[in-house]
């Protein structure tokens, strides 16, 4: 199939509902984890999909707990609407057996009510291989090449909560 073609075919799926977890310790510093399944550095935010009739918040939390082992959390802002990325070409039949072409997210600021050491990414499908608080300003650095435009939008949706 021609290129053209494969992105055109590409641009009727679907996106895949999910949330997304803007993490802030009491220092006003995001959490970020380091994918597992990376083949080169990979940092990102707490996030997953939203199962069938689930609600969003409740997803988020629930997210959180599966990959950091602690939903001690409380919510500070939600995005005003949902935020998009799509997946390279390469990975769309690799990732969620070919069905989305990437996630639709809402996303939600959450500050962290409990201590470090709390933090467990030893979960039953562990998601992360480690961990770090990081200033706001270096996430799009941190983060894969084709969530960058996500993550500058989920900064600018949560800038009145950042200090840094």
């Amino acid at each position: 199939m021609r290129l053209a073609t494969k992105e055109t075919a590409l641009r009727e799926l679907p996106y895949r509902p999910g949330v997304g977890i803007m993490l802030l310790n009491r220092d006003g510093l995001v959490f970020v984890g380091q994918r597992i399944d990376r083949t080169t550095e990979a940092w990102q935010m707490p996030q997953g999909g939203i199962d069938d009739d689930e609600d969003p918040r409740e997803a988020a939390f629930r997210e959180l707990k599966e990959e950091i082992g602690t939903d001690r959390a409380e919510l500070v802002a939600e995005s005003g609407g949902w935020l998009t990325y799509d997946l390279p070409v390469e990975l769309v039949g690799k990732v969620w057996g070919g069905r989305y072409r990437g996630q639709k997210q809402k996303w939600y600021a959450m500050r962290y009510l409990g201590h470090d050491r709390e933090i467990d990414l030893a979960t039953g499908h562990p998601e992360f291989d480690a961990w770090r608080w990081v200033r706001p300003r270096e996430l799009p650095a941190l983060i894969v090449p084709f969530k960058r435009a996500l993550y500058e939008q989920v900064l600018a949706e949560f800038r009145h909560l950042l200090q840094n």
